[in-house]
């Protein structure tokens, strides 16, 4: 055999060996391609299903939402009432308050006019007695008159 044979033989056993593993790595290849047709032919059926759970739980957060405002409509009326108690407490700490200061005025005013007189102790008591019952008279009419309205 001649030089050029020889060297025809060598690159078409180089070429058979390179076809060899050329075809392993195709086969491996088209292998990998079947797993992702598989897999590609599996998502249309669970995007479906996980359309539907979605749907489903959007279903349910919507009747979730409904029943707490179900719920918030009817507790309502009870913010309302704790609101209104509070205000009525705001007013009556209010008239306390006048009450105090008014009585405060009245002692201050009864205690100078007990000095000037030098009659401190029975005069006093008396006096303090006498405002507090007209005092309580006057409170005693006007929850009477409140009640009646």
């Amino acid at each position: 055999m001649d030089y050029l044979g020889i060297g025809v033989l060598i690159i078409g056993i180089a070429f058979a060996i390179v076809s060899i593993f050329l075809m392993k790595a195709l086969n491996n290849l088209a292998n990998v391609l079947k797993g992702v047709d598989r897999t590609v032919e599996k998502l249309p059926d669970q995007l479906d299903g996980v359309m539907a759970q979605t749907t489903e739980v959007l279903n349910n957060s919507n009747d979730t939402l409904a029943d707490v405002n179900v719920k918030i409509r009817a507790l309502s009326p009870l913010f309302y009432i704790v609101g209104d108690i509070g205000e009525s407490s705001r007013q009556l700490t209010s008239s306390l308050v006048d009450v105090t200061k008014s009585m405060k005025k009245s002692t201050s005013t009864g205690e100078a006019k007990v000095k000037e007189r030098d009659v401190k102790g029975l005069y006093g008591a008396v006096a303090l007695g006498y405002y507090l019952t007209q005092r309580r008279k006057a409170v005693k009419e006007a929850a009477a008159a409140g009640k009646k309205e």
